[in-house]
């Protein structure tokens, strides 16, 4: 599912001292949207007042305030990392035997 977000501020029309709403304009997946409603709904709320909560959090913190993260490819975890220095290691206190690369004709 791709969803595209596009934001558009409106100024407002006069500068006062006070708390000036502003709209800002969401461009979201239609499904994504009903389920968003549904738990703001669920979480007594409004649409907007979960996106103010948001917005002043990353304000406040000046960081988006959860882990964005792609799965984690294995080649690139703990357990691999572990086994490349020791393997490294093998190699450089000659402990090691080296192999001629074999090539895979499928990619």
């Amino acid at each position: 599912m791709i969803v595209c977000l596009l934001l558009h501020l409106q100024k407002p029309r006069h500068t006062v001292q006070q708390m000036i709403a502003c709209v800002l304009n969401v461009r979201i997946d239609s499904q994504l949207k009903k389920q968003f409603d549904e738990l703001c709904s669920d979480f007594g709320m409004s649409p907007s007042t979960a996106v103010n909560i948001f917005v002043r959090t990353l304000v406040r913190e000046r960081r988006i305030p959860f882990e964005i993260a792609a799965p984690l490819d294995p080649f690139y975890g703990e357990a691999n990392k572990k086994r490349l220095q020791e393997s490294i290691q093998q190699l450089n206190t000659g402990k090691g035997t080296r192999h001629q690369l074999i090539e895979d004709d499928d990619e």
